[in-house]
């Protein structure tokens, strides 16, 4: 029997589920991704200065530090060739490159895939063609074989700028800081490595007690390492949580000092950064001309003995001819401006 009403098509509109619109984050959003004004600087020229103005760094833009100290250290000069092991942001690349003109060249070197091709892009916009700069994506540990493969038998000049970027830092997918919320990852080269989460859940507790100890000078290591080691944190927060469960006595600034410092030794482990940075020392005589100027920008005491004994050991064997006796570091000024700069330590080195 036909039915009174026979049932009606379905239109293909009614077909298509409802999706709420979506909210509206607020003036202040609170996840990193949305803080968009940040990250559009020629819209917001205006924010972008009151973050400055503030002495502090704005989201995903790193601040070339004792740029002035560094310039004086190594004396680019026109027609000489230089590297930036460490190119970042490319802060001090721009500074280099416009004093080796006319004729002089850069070598970039960064193991970021994410950061060196924006790097490479917006120093292309000012003006430094292939024929003055060029990049290559490795760490500095390669810095021999990198100024092969540009052709050069030695450079003027080479600079490291040791550390992680503040691009890095403010990136929450990379899980370099308790600061956002996001995968404990750490890795230079994601591509590369385990990640900081898996590194510690294979990572027995003396083991990272001695990583503690050794890479951030960490007082409470052994009680850390037992309470941390084993584990498997998904994200930065989870392991800042377990950092607070293990420390229950220390007050907010203590705590934030104490998480900075497990998250700095985690990096530095996961990253194999003292390793890198001993095959950089052993390969910078043999890449620098006679007369050549090495500098390097350390960023804490781990980093700055390595150095402090490479140079050292290198002006008692006659490699180098003048090494630096005092660390440089940023004035009250640039350290008011930039607080990142606080911790910041250069020495150099002049081939013999």
């Amino acid at each position: 029997m036909t039915p009174d009403h026979p049932p009606q098509p379905v239109s293909d509109a009614a077909a298509v589920p409802h999706r709420r619109r979506p909210r509206y984050s607020g003036k202040n959003p609170r996840r990193f991704q949305e803080k968009y004004k940040e990250h559009d600087p020629g819209r917001y020229a205006d924010t972008i200065a009151k973050v400055l103005a503030s002495g502090k760094t704005p989201a995903g833009m790193h601040r070339p530090i004792l740029v002035a100290e560094i310039l004086e250290v190594l004396a680019p000069r026109p027609g000489e060739l230089g590297v930036d092991c460490t190119l970042g942001h490319g802060g001090h690349a721009r500074e280099l490159l416009a004093r080796l003109q006319p004729g002089g060249r850069l070598l970039g070197l960064d193991a970021d895939p994410i950061e060196l091709p924006k790097t490479e892009a917006r120093l292309r916009a000012l003006g430094f063609g292939p024929e003055t700069f060029a990049v290559q994506r490795t760490n500095f540990a390669a810095l021999p074989q990198a100024i092969a493969t540009a052709g050069w038998a030695g450079v003027d000049f080479v600079l490291a700028d040791l550390g992680v970027s503040s691009m890095q830092l403010d990136d929450p997918v990379r899980g370099f800081t308790a600061k956002f919320e996001g995968p404990l990852d750490m890795r230079m080269n994601p591509a590369r490595g385990l990640p900081a989460g898996e590194w510690l859940a294979k990572t027995r507790a003396e083991e990272l007690a001695a990583v503690l100890a050794e890479n951030a000078d960490e007082p409470r290591a052994a009680l850390l390492g037992g309470a941390l080691a084993g584990r498997r944190f998904a994200t930065t927060a989870a392991l800042a949580r377990a950092i607070r469960t293990a420390l229950p006595q220390l007050g907010s600034d203590e705590f934030e000092l104490a998480t900075r410092r497990v998250f700095q030794a985690i990096r530095i482990a996961v990253n194999d950064e003292f390793s890198t940075l001993e095959a950089l020392l052993r390969g910078l005589p043999g890449a620098l001309n006679r007369g050549g100027r090495a500098a390097i920008l350390t960023f804490h005491s781990g980093e700055d003995r390595r150095v402090k004994r490479a140079f050292e050991a290198g002006q008692a064997a006659g490699v180098y001819s003048a090494i630096a006796r005092e660390v440089t570091r940023p004035t009250a000024e640039e350290r008011r401006a930039n607080p990142r700069s606080t911790p910041a330590k250069l020495r150099w080195a002049v081939r013999g």
